[in-house]
């Protein structure tokens, strides 16, 4: 028994190894970083040299009682036109925080106090994450005629996960029959 515990937590660790390696991690942009959420900051300056990726979020701070983070098509975002919002992100708090899970042009503007007129409006564009740069050749390595690639474990984890599952049925199903 104690060689199916090990052989089950060796494929733990190899599942959760792989998914460490595969993912690129998110990132929480503060909208405006300290400035935050507030009228008379340009955040057009404060995007232009960022880029927003799937899975990223926006966290805006800002006066509850005054201002809110709604988003809007490119129309209303142009006008400040908050009557028909695609989405009302703020929960009543002032800390709130949007997940950018589509790969889109986003428009973000404050409905309330005139924020929108005094600046309070972001547009971005949302992109898939770029890929990973492909490793380096490794030259002392040359002549190996196996290399292990990206793709790798895609093939690893299920062999590792079949031969778990084959020491088990050998040890705990078999001596049973």
């Amino acid at each position: 028994m104690p060689r199916i515990a090990l052989m089950a937590a060796v494929v733990v660790v190899a599942c959760l190894a792989a998914g460490l390696v595969s993912e690129v991690a998110a990132k929480k942009w503060t909208v405006g970083n300290n400035k935050f959420w507030n009228p008379n900051v340009n955040y057009t300056v404060w995007a232009q040299d960022k880029h927003f990726y799937f899975d990223d979020w926006l966290y805006f701070v800002y006066e509850r009682n005054q201002y809110n983070v709604i988003e809007v098509n490119e129309t209303n975002y142009i006008s400040c036109n908050s009557d028909n919002p695609i989405a009302n992100w703020s929960r009543g708090s002032g800390r709130d925080v949007v997940h950018l899970n589509v790969t889109k042009h986003y428009y973000l503007i404050s409905g309330y106090g005139g924020g929108c007129y005094a600046g309070m409006k972001l547009s971005i564009l949302v992109e898939k994450p770029p890929l990973p740069p492909a490793p380096a050749p490794n030259k002392s390595n040359a002549r190996r005629a196996f290399t292990v690639s990206a793709f790798a474990p895609q093939f690893v984890i299920p062999v590792a996960v079949f031969a778990a599952i084959g020491l088990m049925w050998d040890n705990v199903v078999l001596p049973f029959w």
